[in-house]
């Protein structure tokens, strides 16, 4: 998965509020909640965002990490294939975000 990213923050708001377009050109806005640079690599911890409140309702509440890249000058996302730095990482921004988010340990 290699997404654009379009960056919609204004300067009054604290939240970072970012769009997503995928490969098939569909649209999805998510909250950026933290970033961590490990190894030489940037990862981010997004949070989806939903118009209708039967979407809040369904969605799982999960976070959704993706490796940061840029290309010609254009910030991509990436998937994160490796397992085990997935996981560092889960831990690692549960860590950081415990004190705005209550995680739940089960897979």
């Amino acid at each position: 998965m290699s997404d654009e990213i379009r960056n919609e923050n204004e300067e009054y708001n604290e939240t970072n509020i970012i769009s997503v377009i995928d490969e098939d050109g569909v649209e999805h806005t998510f909250e950026e909640l933290d970033r961590i640079e490990l190894d030489g690599d940037e990862y981010i911890a997004l949070l989806p965002q939903y118009d209708k409140e039967e979407e809040i309702l369904d969605s799982d509440g999960e976070l959704i990490i993706l490796k940061t890249s840029y290309e010609d000058d254009e910030f991509y996302l990436e998937p994160i294939e490796d397992d085990a730095l997935f996981d560092k990482l889960g831990r690692m921004f549960e860590d950081r975000l415990s004190d705005m988010f209550e995680f739940d340990d089960e897979e």
